[in-house]
């Protein structure tokens, strides 16, 4: 692929094309999906960006900046997924399924051997890299959302797109926690008026 032009001013007056060429407004199910999809990746970037000065030890580091570099390209894919009608797909076109997200399960799984159990709701934070990582994750649900109300209006989407981002938030809410015991912040517990306040993990 090569770009050499970055404006065409074809998008002035509200609509733009999808992979095949068809015309749709910018505000259609579809580009909101992935429009949404391309600001999770935005923020996944700058979490991942943020870990090579952040306050984890170089081991988290490495292992963090890996897995979010895999997970960037994972959602060019489902962003490339949600921008094509069934119609305009082609033999080879990478369809988002189960080998996307069984690797993360895989991640999340060995994450969580390292954690202790919740017992109660946490307050976005842990750290730099946990509030970024948090960041992420509330934007994949938004992500998620719109890719149920897409697959709703068109079930040719499939569920391989909802069912990765749904798994994603999970990996990105468990990465979170890692991050902040990696980086010794706590993490600051919700205070239930039922069970006392200023509590954080682990206390």
């Amino acid at each position: 692929m090569r770009i050499t032009r970055v404006y065409t001013r074809a998008g002035d007056g509200g609509a733009t094309r999808l992979v095949g060429g068809a015309t749709v407004a910018k505000d259609d199910l579809r580009i909101e999906a992935y429009g949404v999809v391309d600001e999770l990746n935005a923020a996944v970037g700058w979490t991942r960006e943020g870990t090579a000065a952040g306050d984890l030890p170089d081991e988290a580091k490495q292992r963090l900046g890996a897995e979010l570099t895999i997970v960037q390209n994972d959602l060019f894919n489902v962003g490339t997924d949600l921008a094509t009608p069934a119609l305009a797909r082609w033999e080879t076109m990478y369809r988002v399924g189960d080998t996307d997200v069984e690797r993360l399960e895989s991640l999340i799984d060995a994450m969580n051997e390292q954690l202790e159990p919740l017992r109660e709701f946490i307050l976005p934070g842990g750290g730099e890299i946990g509030a970024r990582l948090h960041i992420a994750r509330t934007t994949c649900r938004r992500a998620e959302r719109r890719a149920v109300s897409l697959l709703t209006a068109d079930p040719t989407v499939g569920e391989g797109p909802v069912r990765y981002l749904n798994r994603l938030s999970d990996y990105l809410f468990v990465a979170g926690r890692w991050a902040a015991k990696a980086a010794g912040a706590p993490e600051p517990l919700w205070n239930n008026p039922a069970k006392g306040k200023g509590r954080t993990s682990g206390t």
